[in-house]
């Protein structure tokens, strides 16, 4: 779900496509999906959404790898109600989930002038309300998370003229492994900046400034990524804990046999320890902190 090299499909106007019944359901199916393969998802404490006022906006991430979709879905459902998503997509990708197609996830056509040209032409459709947002990945490319400077698409440095109104958001993905088996998906949204403040750049200026600021974020993410302190996150989703299999069902026998309450976790102490939501092994898969 890349920022455009340049690719449109098309040129056409996925807003009318948009089904949102269609979208709670596959919220649904990649929560549980997300809550199968992924420990927890968490947005640090500084970086939740702020108010933006009446403006349509603008999600700009990194691209660490490929669980980003999965980020984009969650993060918008649960922390954006009142905001319809729209996605870019690589067009020969999207063919192959058609579905996505009534979910906001529109086609790009990569390294062509004509493609450019399209994708800009949906953008401005898609911002022309100020209920909607446009996500992306900005690098338009997978990238590490410690590369620098962020590599920015070249079609983004156009998009602050598309929506003069929009409010550009950066938004740090990372997915490190902590204590357990999975990984943790930490998220965070950075300072906002201004269409128009981007627009009064000079256009091979403005990649820098996004960049700048999607770097900054990511550099305050690893922070409390490397602190592993679930206290400084708010933890929107989880999934179940422990290794599974033969040897988690010898564990809790013999946790049964003793007498003792049976935790699933390698480290019992680390949520405990800091994170004021910590888990019970009883919660079922995919359901939410509280």
């Amino acid at each position: 779900m890349d920022a455009p090299a340049g690719k449109g499909m098309g040129g056409g106007n996925p807003v009318p496509l948009y089904d949102p019944r269609r979208m709670a359901f596959f919220h649904y199916m990649f929560s549980r999906f997300f809550a199968k393969h992924m420990r927890a998802a968490r947005v640090a404490r500084w970086g939740m959404p702020r108010e933006y006022g009446d403006r349509p906006l603008v999600v700009f991430a990194n691209h660490p790898g490929w669980w980003d979709g999965v980020a984009f879905m969650l993060l918008s459902r649960r922390l954006f109600p009142g905001r319809t998503m729209f996605i870019p997509m690589d067009a020969a990708s999207l063919t192959r989930y058609g579905f996505m197609t009534r979910i906001g996830v529109f086609g790009i056509e990569g390294g062509t002038p004509r493609g450019a040209v399209a994708f800009l032409r949906t953008a401005k459709l898609v911002l022309a309300a100020p209920d909607r947002m446009l996500w992306m990945n900005a690098p338009g490319r997978f990238s590490d998370v410690r590369e620098r400077p962020v590599p920015i698409a070249s079609g983004m440095s156009r998009l602050p003229e598309m929506a003069p109104d929009a409010v550009f958001v950066p938004l740090a993905l990372d997915y490190p492994f902590w204590t357990e088996r999975k990984a943790e998906m930490l998220c965070a949204f950075g300072d906002p900046i201004k269409a128009a403040d981007l627009a009064a750049l000079p256009r091979d200026d403005r990649g820098a400034a996004l960049s700048a600021a999607l770097g900054a974020t990511m550099d305050r993410l690893a922070l409390d990524a490397i602190a592993r302190d679930p206290a400084r996150f708010e933890t929107l989703l989880r999934g179940p804990e422990g290794m599974g299999g033969v040897w988690q069902l010898w564990r809790r026998i013999r946790s049964t046999m003793r007498g003792e309450r049976f935790d699933p976790r390698h480290d019992p102490t680390h949520d405990s320890k800091h994170d004021p939501s910590k888990h019970d092994s009883r919660h079922e898969p995919g359901q939410e902190a509280r």
